[in-house]
Parts: structure tokens; C-alpha cells; sequence
């Protein structure tokens, strides 16, 4: 019995000595790795560019995950060194310094001036170096979108078999069919200059497809230059299917840019075209009642600014109701006095005009104003790498085609709908079946103002804001209205992107100003051939 319980006590000690023994193995293994990491690191303080190139090259053989920050940092600008000790700290400007975090491990270590740290200096060439080595550790990144990014940057920059490598390796380990493609074009862009036909032959195949600059610059070089007449032809053909291909998209790019311009016109025509077509009153204050709806977001802005993300959301029924009560008081003060005598509207509300640009100029200066894009608004749509959409315009766009149906709801499912397209039609005869036709051009004329007044909520997303947004506008917008016809809204949609989208294909070649000069010139020819318009009112006060 003694026997035994002397074995089980000898089992607990050689038991309890394992499990503090493993703990203490691990942490021998790992000291030498961190070792060779602070070390390492701290190389890149040295004044030296070549000890500099040895440190990266050094860092990117670690498998630390720390080296992919140290080098963004470095290339960044961001990674300096204390003076007092030369050890190596990220930097964050602020207010009273620099704010200065471990490479270890983050942590914050203080507020120090500028004085006591140095800057990590770099040459072009390590530049360079940085993106190429930055990239290739990003190519085992876990999002596919880093490592699509990598594989891009990688074009042009491989410059040996061995650097290639890394990339070979990806591409056998890759899932995802984008990535994939990427390091293939990668790959065989290297391999236009490897020499051995049937190898560029390979590489010409699978570039012919790309949208590449560097694979075209490439391509090109490989048609002129290749001895072989069969590559050399192949290599001519790549281009030129490049080439189409670019072509296609920037025709595009081209569309999509005439209709953002185009639906900014229908935001800025639409509420003037029931205007002009109900009442028949050319507003000369119909730019200053959309540079009301800016100046709405930019004073909505100001009293949210921790909510600016949220802030057109509030900006567009307030621009709506700013401008519309505005223009329901230039309506029930000024036009209404002045039916029948179109010369006399156009004078007084030319001077309403001067007046709202003059009260903005009084109350906010005469300098621009600055309005927050909200960032779900900012950037891109990456289609390829010919093609990108902005989101700005892309939501615009979408935005007026969300206003136009809203206002082609009104029109045809409500009653004052009714009562509008009554009035517009036959004006008498409307009245003669008791409807109040100085109720309806009221609210009519308040309902163009409002939609001016999220117009302006729009452009503020475009242009800058000051007094003088709505002059830019304004001609254009009656072009649209008497392009698509007088009081049809499906003209001043057609009418809008016809012309936003003819002014954008003439502008590469003549130039913006010389466009619209000729946009104008083909609304006068049309106009003599069709004087009421694309789609002309219907009804008997529109024949009269």
C-alpha cells in the first residue's frame, strides 16, 4: 500500500512540473522572435537608406503580424523614433504635440512635442520598395477585397522570378475568381518580358481581356518590338480589343455624367413646368427659390453637426417648406395681380429675384458656404478599373426619377391633381364648374417652389452655395420646359436628359461654354420647326 501511494505522489509531482514546465517552453520559443522583431524594427532609425532597405527586407521574412502595420505606418509618414532612446513609436497629431503608441503593442505612451521624436525619412526607392512589399503581404490578407487591391498594385512593379514567386504561390492557394484574374493579369504582364514566345504567348491570351494601363503599355511595346510576326500581331490585337473596350466604357462614363446633369435639370425644370404650364407665369425667382432649399441644408447642417449623416433627410421636407411657403407668398403678393401680363410677371419677379439674393447676402454674407457631404454620399462605385460612378450623382439620379413619380402621383391620383390639370387645360371652364381656380394656382405655384426648394438640397451636394447658385440655372431650366413642352411633365423628363446628355458628349470637343452655346442654338432650330415643344399641352387654353 505504501508502494502505491509513493507512485501516485511521484506521478503529482512529475505531473504538476509538466504543466509549469510548458507554459515556460513556450515562452522561450517566443522571446527570440520578439527579440528579432524589436531589433529588426528598430533598424529603420538608422540614417542610412541601405541598413533602412535591409530592416524591411528583414521585417517582411518575420511572421508577425504587426511587420503589414510597422511598414503602412513608414509609409505613411507616420512612424518616428524618440531621440533619447531611438526607440521606434507611431505618431497622431494633435492639438498640443504628438501623440505617441507603442509598436509592441499600441498602448499609448504620451503627449510629447515635436522636438524630442524624428521622423523615419524615406527615398523614392524605398517608397517604392514599401508598396511592393506592402502589397505582397496583404496577398494573404483574409478579406478578398485587400488582397484584390494587392494583386492590382503588384502590376508593372515585378521585377525577377523570385518576386514572382509569392504571386505563384497565391495564385495556386486563390478561391475567389476576382482575386484570382488579378494575380493571373499580374503574372502575365511579368511575363511579356520573359522572352520565350510560347510563355508570352500565354500572357498575351490572358491580358487581352484586361483593362489594364500598365498591360496595354505592355501589349504595345511587346507589337513593335517582338520579333515574331504572329506575336507581334496577337500582341496588336490585345491592344485593340483594349482599346475598344475602354472606348465602350468611357461612353459609358460619358452617359452616366450627361444624366446626373441631366436629372439635376429635371430637379431644377420640373417645378417651373407646372408653374409656367397652370399659369402661364415666367418666374424669374424660380433659381433663388432653389438656392433657398441650399441654404435650408447648409442652416440644418449647422444646427445638427454631430448628425450630418442624417442631415439631408431632414434638409429636403424643410427645403420643401421653406421654399413653398416663399413662393405661395410671391403667388398671393406679387403674381397674383398680374395674370394675363406675362412682360410685367417676368420684370417683377426678376426683381423678387435681386430681392431673396440680397436678403441671403444680409443674413449670410456674400461668401460661399460650405455644406458636409454625408459620407455615405462620398466616394465611388468601382465597376472595373475603366469605369467608376460617383455616389453623389448616382444618388441624385435616383433621387429627381423619386421625385418626378412622387409629382406625377400628386398630378394624377389627387384631387388638386384634378383640379390642376383642369385649370391648365381650360381655365374657364374650371371655374365655371366651381373650382377655385386662386386656390389651385396658389398651391400650385407653392408646389414648383417646394420642389426648387429640394432641387437646391441636391445641388448643395454638387456646387457651392452663395447667393448666385440659382442664376447658373435658371436659363437652362426654361430651355427644358419649352424643349419638352410647356406643362408636360414627361417632356421636361425627356427634355432634361436629351439635354443634360447632349451637353456632355459635346463638351470633349468644344469645350463647356461652347456646348451650351450649341445646345442653345438647336433649341431655337427646333423650336421653329415644333414651336409648342417635344410633347405639347393638350386642351383648349393650350390652342389658344
Amino acid at each position: 500500500m505504501s508502494i502505491s501511494v509513493r507512485l501516485c505522489k511521484a506521478h503529482s509531482w512529475f505531473f504538476l512540473l509538466w504543466l509549469l514546465a510548458v507554459p515556460v517552453a513556450a515562452e522561450v520559443e517566443t522571446l527570440p522572435l520578439e527579440h528579432e522583431f524589436v531589433s529588426t524594427v528598430s533598424q529603420l532609425s538608422a540614417r542610412s537608406f541601405k541598413a533602412k532597405t535591409a530592416a524591411i527586407e528583414k521585417l517582411v521574412t518575420l511572421t508577425d503580424v504587426r511587420v503589414l502595420t510597422v511598414l503602412e505606418h513608414l509609409l505613411a509618414g507616420t512612424l518616428y523614433y524618440r531621440k533619447q532612446d531611438k526607440a521606434i513609436v507611431y505618431v497622431e497629431k494633435v492639438a498640443d504635440g504628438l501623440r505617441l503608441y507603442s509598436v509592441m503593442d499600441d498602448s499609448e505612451l504620451g503627449v510629447v512635442s515635436s522636438r524630442e521624436v524624428k521622423k523615419v525619412s524615406l527615398n523614392n526607392s524605398l517608397r517604392s520598395k514599401l508598396r511592393s512589399e506592402i502589397a505582397r503581404l496583404k496577398l494573404q490578407h483574409k478579406n478578398p477585397k485587400v488582397r484584390l487591391q494587392a494583386a492590382k498594385t503588384l502590376q508593372g512593379k515585378i521585377d525577377s522570378e523570385q518576386a514572382a514567386l509569392p504571386l505563384r504561390e497565391a495564385l495556386s492557394k486563390e478561391r475567389d475568381k476576382a482575386v484570382s484574374q488579378a494575380l493571373k493579369e499580374t503574372l502575365a504582364i511579368f511575363d511579356l518580358d520573359s522572352g520565350i514566345t510560347p510563355i508570352q504567348f500565354d500572357a498575351v491570351k490572358v491580358l487581352k481581356n484586361s483593362l489594364s494601363q500598365e498591360a496595354r503599355v505592355k501589349l504595345n511595346r511587346l507589337a513593335h518590338e517582338a520579333e515574331d510576326k504572329e506575336l507581334s500581331r496577337a500582341a496588336q490585337a490585345a491592344v485593340e480589343k483594349i482599346d475598344s473596350r475602354f472606348k465602350f466604357y468611357s461612353f459609358v462614363e460619358t452617359l452616366f455624367f450627361g444624366l446626373s446633369l441631366g436629372s439635376v435639370l429635371l430637379l431644377i425644370a420640373v417645378g417651373l413646368a407646372i408653374t409656367f404650364g397652370v399659369m402661364g407665369v415666367i418666374n424669374m425667382a424660380h433659381g433663388e427659390l432653389m438656392m433657398l432649399g441650399a441654404y435650408t441644408t447648409y442652416v440644418v447642417q449647422l444646427m445638427m453637426p454631430n448628425a450630418i449623416e442624417y442631415s439631408l433627410f431632414l434638409a429636403i421636407p424643410l427645403a420643401f417648406i421653406v421654399s413653398g411657403a416663399v413662393g405661395i407668398a410671391i403667388e398671393r403678393g406679387v403674381i397674383r395681380f398680374l395674370y394675363g401680363r406675362p412682360l410685367e410677371t417676368l420684370l417683377a419677379t426678376f426683381g423678387i429675384s435681386l430681392f431673396l439674393q440680397q436678403l441671403v447676402r444680409s443674413i449670410f454674407s456674400s461668401l460661399n458656404r460650405p455644406v458636409t457631404t454625408p459620407q455615405w454620399m462620398s466616394g465611388f462605385l468601382q465597376i472595373n478599373d475603366a469605369l467608376s460612378l460617383t455616389y453623389n450623382r448616382l444618388y441624385i439620379l435616383i433621387f429627381s426619377l423619386m421625385v418626378f413619380m412622387a409629382l406625377l402621383l400628386v398630378l394624377k391620383k389627387t384631387s388638386l391633381g384634378l383640379q390642376v390639370r383642369a385649370v391648365s387645360q381650360n381655365r374657364e371652364m374650371a371655374k365655371a364648374m366651381g373650382i377655385r381656380t386662386e386656390w389651385v394656382d396658389a398651391l400650385t405655384f407653392g408646389l414648383g417652389s417646394g420642389i426648387a426648394g429640394v432641387a437646391g438640397v441636391a445641388l448643395s451636394q454638387l456646387t457651392n452655395v452663395g447667393p448666385n447658385l440659382g442664376q447658373s440655372y435658371i436659363i437652362d431650366s426654361f430651355m427644358v420646359v419649352v424643349f419638352g413642352g410647356v406643362g408636360n411633365l414627361w417632356g421636361t423628363l425627356v427634355g432634361a436628359m436629351s439635354l443634360g446628355v447632349l451637353n456632355k458628349f459635346i463638351e470633349p470637343f468644344s469645350g463647356a461654354v461652347l456646348a451650351k452655346i450649341v445646345v442653345l442654338v438647336f433649341i431655337i432650330l427646333f423650336i421653329q420647326r415644333r414651336p409648342r415643344g417635344l410633347f405639347p399641352q393638350q386642351g383648349r387654353a393650350a390652342e389658344n
